[in-house]
């Protein structure tokens, strides 16, 4: 798989607005419409494009408390832990780390004390040892 300047430009477009029409996108690359959809569909068929989603606003998502949740699990708790977390909604995003802690949870619940529950919810999972949490005041870059 070969990703060129033009494939890494045409993703960082379709990163910040995966709507934009394919003529925009052309214009903005200085491509042909037409050599720009084929480069969508080479890279959607290729696996680097893997699916298109939801972008939430600022403004909604500072209505939300968000965390981010650093989880110390047991041994061989990984898939336990994983499955349990994804069955909670709030977690939004979970990510395998290195250092001290094993997984970082992002969550985003309405409110403080919503909050509080549920990072109570995740230190009593079976094969989770030990958290810390940071609550996110603000966000200063989201690409």
């Amino acid at each position: 798989m070969t990703i060129t300047d033009k494939d890494r430009a045409l993703l960082s477009l379709l990163g910040s607005d995966a709507r934009m029409p394919v003529a925009e996108l052309a214009r903005k690359l200085g491509l042909s419409r037409t050599t720009v959809q084929a480069r969508i569909e080479r890279l959607e068929a290729e696996g680097v494009i893997a699916g298109y989603g939801l972008r939430l606003s600022e403004n909604y998502l500072s209505g939300l408390v968000r965390a981010h949740v650093l989880i110390t699990i047991g041994p061989k708790a990984l898939a336990t832990v994983t499955v349990a977390l994804s069955a909670i909604k709030e977690v939004t995003t979970l990510h395998s780390v290195s250092g001290t802690f094993d997984l970082i949870a992002i969550l985003a619940a309405p409110s403080i004390s919503d909050l509080d529950g549920l990072i109570d919810k995740i230190g009593a999972l079976d094969g989770v040892e030990r958290t810390l949490s940071s609550i996110i005041l603000s966000t200063r870059i989201s690409r």
